[in-house]
């Protein structure tokens, strides 16, 4: 956990402002841009890159995914910057809240599998470049992006104690949890064996 050494008044800022980034639903507006449609009656329903795909758009999947990283990245890089290391978990949060519960669309967001790796990246990129390779490892293996999702997400907390960055084990297993919150119906479809595979498009 870090040591909160921020005035409550920056912290709550950066919480607010990270929170705004984490919003912008970039899925939405790149579908909307291309003429694909409402991302939310396509496929699943997703906001996130790994829907995007289902509408056979690689350059838009591919666009979300770096844009959706980008936000939570971003975030903590500007709070580090500007607060320091403590307002940086702090927009790391909120950050990943937002693209879950966006304020723009009724608190109906993504599932946070970008976000939560773009924020890992800032925070610490050996840590981050571990659980994307864990990340794409699992994805080739399995050619499930949720599995590989939730390996991914799982395997974080021990790449955090493998690097020892102590500071961040409490909220990367609140980011896990959340993501693992986010993918319960995703869950409920692998133990069913109905889950769909990379590539496939979800009736």
């Amino acid at each position: 956990m870090p040591h909160f050494t921020s005035d409550p008044m920056t912290l709550a800022v950066v919480a607010f402002l990270s929170y705004l980034l984490g919003s912008v639903p970039f899925g939405l507006v790149i579908t909307r841009a291309l003429g694909l449609g409402d991302l939310r009656q396509i496929g699943s329903g997703n906001i996130g890159a790994t829907n995007v795909l289902r509408t056979g758009n690689k350059g838009a999947a591919f666009a979300t995914l770096i844009l959706d990283a980008a936000k939570g990245g971003v975030a903590v890089l500007i709070a580090r910057a500007v607060a320091g290391p403590d307002a940086a978990q702090v927009a790391a949060l909120a950050a990943f809240l937002g693209h879950l519960f966006p304020l723009f669309l009724n608190f109906k967001g993504g599932k946070g599998v970008a976000t939560f790796l773009g924020t890992l990246l800032a925070l610490s990129w050996p840590v981050g470049l571990a659980v994307c390779a864990s990340w794409l490892v699992a994805a080739l293996i399995f050619r499930i992006s949720s599995l590989a999702a939730l390996i991914a997400a799982a395997s974080s907390t021990f790449w955090m104690i493998g690097f020892g960055e102590g500071r961040m084990l409490l909220l990367g297993m609140v980011l896990t949890l959340l993501v693992f919150y986010r993918h319960a119906a995703n869950i409920a479809r692998l133990k069913a064996g109905t889950e769909p595979k990379i590539g496939k498009k979800q009736a």
